[in-house]
């Protein structure tokens, strides 16, 4: 090749004209005649050079390329050519800015198929090149440039890629055959769907390279399906602890409808993903899934028994060979599957048959005994009945004799009473009376007992700490079992209160008492027990009759002889006993459990030949504050000088109690049975209390009367005595509330007693007035301080302890006291009840002492008041004028004198 006048060299092509125009500047290095000669040469042999090759020179790096380089960028030239390097592949300029650096600094490179992605055609496309890259020295030996010769390997590296693609294909095919041939000889000779279903996921994952796999087994529900999930690979079961059984939606309904494969190599923009609500694609939580691929696991009768379900969390990863291969481990999986339903099948019913036939014969066997059950089951239960008729018998029969009989004793009892006046100094007739006495008493027990067991005794229940009223028996008890019996007592801590007639509490315990001593000959240790205990309905179901709940139970516990099973099983049956003839009347037993179940509780005896005895009484736990005892007991048997109207329809009854009342003093008007007894009320005598007999003849019942005569009398008293109450004043084995009864037969000083506690308990009148309206008044009558009520006292404390001892002292003072815990319930009280005297403590929570002593005084302006307080001031209020302040802590003496001044303006 020739040269030109500037030295450069003719020829270069396409490339070499560019160069050599006037208007050529590359950046950097000025016109071409003011190169180095060093690039000039360069230069001269890129040009000249049928391999693809360029020259970065300069500051710059001004890119020069070559004819050959053309097609390697054919977007950028000529526009390229002089420009930066930088500038012309900015777009990889961040993969090869390495790669100039290192050769700038003087290091050849050399790479061989370098992965580059290159833009055409208007679209990046990968490409691969084997380039070198060497440093360029300037005139001065300064590295100035970089010369790159290039080949397009592509097509090269493509074929290569090629060629190891169909070898790995062909490896894989060869793997998953072998890999399918272990799996069906594996399921074939497996007898457990469970087992063969995991078998069959395993080898799937192995297969796809799934990152997991599962096996769904197919459960029509008549709702669009319900899949259970049988077998998981590649991931914990937990994974899928937190979602539901898929659903036979767009994307699942091909598999379980047996319609055929479903392949995605990317889930997420599948049509078919992300329209089944209430879901818009995988829930939350879910494993990521791109890569999904689902065959259908069909049966012989083309039936869907499952399907087999893989994913991956990348996009194409399932190949078509690999579906191929799923399609062959499915059809031989259901097969297996077949083969075992079939199997099961014919086990099955071979089995069946064996249990038919073996039901068969025990059924043969256990005819007679099942007969012979049935028989003793239903004489059992015809027992049970007799037994039920035989109680309700006895109940009536208790009851209509009770009646009859404690009239009879009254009236004896009555006489009795009488005549011992009449006979006070003749000692030997007194003797005669008492013993006499005494067998009336003896007859009373023994009604009262029949009543118990009959459970027809007219029940008082009150709120009651056992512990507390087992403490208090412990003298009397000592003294009734002598001095060769030990009596411990233990009381449980935080003892529960229970619902039950006192009184009869005691009288139960007196019996297991009594039975003890008998039962030890009168030497040995008797162990009384008070506790908590709940019976659950464990309990409950081995003891019908016992309802499942809390209980306070009275444990008594002797170290006698002990029982027999037979004496256990009748020990509670009336009148049986094992003592000698004449030592007892086998009722003691029988009315404690007449009470207990009349209480709605629950006995129970443990007890060995040898070893002793003990007898539980289970009564029902109560919520509420124990309730105070009533002092009817501590009133003086004295008499006084009310008036009195007697209805009772036995007419040797009503003589002697009318001659009793009289005795003692009262003035007593009489009627036979309740209509007379209206008449008498209607009539407009002055009537202090009303004593009627409970059953009566006539259409007028007595608590009908009592409420005609409270209407007509606001102030009258009534007292009830009956000898039995059949269920007029009786509900529930119980005394109605607010009732008072006094049972048939009493003694003169039970009369005296209750009749003085009923007028003390009456809302007071005006005595004038009363003696005034009193037929036959007798003004010069001494007054008998004995006899009048007492002052009623509300006692209004926050405090518990406090609320107890300050009452107890109010009591032992001669008040009648009524217990409030807070403000509010006072203000209750206060609207049906009138009270002479308040003592309130000032600090009560919610409503306070001063704001309800205000609200008592509108109500009651005349009432008394008594400030209880930790402080040194009265409330500041003319309301509460009178008012007397009693500070914390106060004794006896204190309270008295506070009482007392309080009441002193109403005496």
């Amino acid at each position: 090749m020739g040269s030109v006048g500037n030295g450069w060299p003719r020829g270069g092509g396409e490339i070499g004209e560019l160069l050599r125009h006037p208007a050529f500047d590359a950046i950097g290095l000025g016109p071409v005649e003011s190169w180095p000669a060093s690039l000039k040469h360069i230069a001269e042999m890129v040009l000249n050079s049928r391999q693809p090759k360029f020259v970065a020179w300069g500051p710059d790096l001004a890119f020069l390329y070559n004819d050959a380089y053309v097609p390697v960028f054919p977007e950028r030239h000529p526009a390229a050519l002089g420009k930066p390097f930088r500038e012309v592949w900015a777009d990889i300029w961040e993969q090869f800015s390495p790669i100039v650096a290192r050769t700038l600094s003087g290091s050849p490179q050399l790479f061989k198929e370098l992965l580059i992605p290159m833009r055409r055609d208007g679209r990046t496309e990968d490409t691969w090149f084997t380039f070198s890259y060497t440093p360029l020295r300037d005139d001065d030996g300064t590295i100035a440039g970089i010369l790159c010769a290039t080949l397009d390997v592509t097509d090269q590296v493509a074929a290569k890629r090629g060629e190891k693609l169909a070898l790995d294909e062909l490896r894989a095919k060869s793997e998953a055959l072998a890999v399918v041939n272990r799996a069906g000889a594996a399921i074939t000779v497996e007898p457990d769907v469970e087992r063969l279903t995991q078998i069959v996921v395993d080898a799937g994952v192995t297969l796809t390279g799934a990152e997991f796999g599962a096996f769904f087994y197919n459960v029509d529900d008549g709702e669009g399906g319900s899949y259970m999930l049988y077998a998981l690979s590649g991931v914990d079961r937990k994974n899928f602890e937190k979602f539901p059984m898929p659903r036979n939606t767009k994307v699942f309904a091909p598999t379980f409808d047996g319609e055929g494969i479903v392949r995605s190599d990317d889930i997420l923009l599948d049509p078919r993903y992300g329209q089944n609500a209430p879901h818009s694609g995988m829930p939350k939580g879910h494993l990521p899934v791109r890569s999904y691929l689902a065959v259908p696991v069909k049966s012989r009768d083309g039936s869907v028994i499952g399907g087999l379900f893989f994913g991956h969390a990348e996009p194409g990863r399932f190949s078509q060979a690999t579906e191929a291969s799923l399609v062959s481990l499915a059809g031989q999986s259901a097969v297996a599957i077949d083969n075992i339903r079939l199997f099961r099948a014919a086990k099955l019913e071979i089995d069946q048959r064996r249990d038919m036939e073996d039901q068969l014969r025990k059924l043969n066997e256990m005819l007679e005994v099942r007969v012979a059950a049935e028989i003793a089951d239903r004489q059992q239960a015809e027992a049970a009945l007799q037994q039920a008729q035989k109680m309700e018998s006895i109940g009536k029969l208790t009851g209509g004799v009770a009646h009859d009989f404690n009239n009879l004793l009254q009236v004896i009892s009555g006489n009795l009473q009488l005549l011992g006046k009449d006979v006070a100094e003749n000692g030997r007739a007194k003797e005669r009376i008492a013993n006499a006495l005494v067998a009336v008493e003896r007859g009373s027990r023994l009604a009262s007992q029949l009543l118990a067991f009959g459970r027809r005794q007219p029940l008082e229940p009150k709120v009651v700490n056992i512990g507390r009223l087992v403490t208090g028996m412990d003298d009397m008890l000592r003294r009734a079992l002598g001095e060769e019996i030990e009596v411990e007592t233990i009381v449980s801590g935080g003892l529960w209160n229970t619902f039950a007639d006192p009184v009869q509490i005691e009288n139960a315990l007196l019996n297991l008492a009594i039975n003890s001593r008998d039962a030890m000959d009168g030497a040995g240790r008797l162990t009384i027990e008070v506790g908590n205990a709940f019976l659950d309905d464990s309990y409950s179901r081995t003891h019908p009759e016992v309802k499942a709940g809390q209980y306070v139970v009275l444990a008594v516990t002797d170290t006698g002889s002990g029982m027999t099973e037979e004496v256990k099983e009748q020990a509670f049956e009336p009148f049986f006993s094992t003592k000698p003839e004449g030592k007892g009347t086998g009722l003691g037993l029988s009315m404690v459990y007449g009470f207990v179940k009349q209480s709605g509780g629950h006995v129970k005896i443990y007890s060995q030949t040898g070893e002793g005895t003990t007898i539980k009484l289970y009564l029902p736990r109560s919520l509420r504050s124990e309730d105070r005892a009533t002092a009817a007991d501590t009133v003086p048997a004295t008499g006084g000088t009310e008036t009195i109207l007697v209805a009772e329809d036995d007419e040797g009854v009503r003589a002697t109690v009318i001659e009793m009342l009289s005795d003692l003093g009262y003035y007593v008007l009489k009627a036979k049975d309740a209509q007379s007894a209206l008449t008498v009320i209607e009539s407009g005598a002055h009537i202090d209390l009303l004593f009627t007999d409970v059953v009566m003849p006539g259409t007028l019942k007595s608590p009908e009367l009592a409420r005609l005569a409270r209407a007509r009398l606001p102030d009258i008293a009534v007292l009830y005595t009956s000898g039995y109450t059949e269920d007029s004043i009786v509900h529930g084995g119980r005394l109605d509330p607010g009732l008072e009864l006094l049972s048939k037969p009493y003694t003169r000083e039970d009369l005296a007693r209750k009749i003085r506690h009923v007028l003390a308990s009456r809302p007071q009148g005006g005595r004038g007035a009363a003696d005034a309206a009193r037929p036959n008044a007798k003004p010069s009558e001494p007054h008998h301080p004995e006899t009048a009520a007492k002052p009623k006292l509300l006692l209004v404390e926050d405090d518990a302890f406090i609320r107890m001892d300050t009452a107890e002292i109010l009591h032992d003072l001669g008040y009648d006291v009524i217990e409030a815990e807070s403000g509010e319930q006072g203000a209750d009280i206060l609207d049906h009840t009138l009270v002479d005297i308040i003592v309130v403590d000032l600090g009560l929570p919610g409503m306070s002492g001063s704001a309800f002593a205000a609200r008592a005084r509108e109500a009651l302006p005349s009432v008394g008041l008594v400030f209880a307080t930790g402080g040194s001031d009265l409330p500041d209020s003319n309301h509460l004028s009178g008012s007397v302040l009693l500070p914390k802590p106060f004794n006896s003496a204190a309270l008295d004198r506070a009482v007392k001044a309080a009441l002193q303006p109403r005496l």
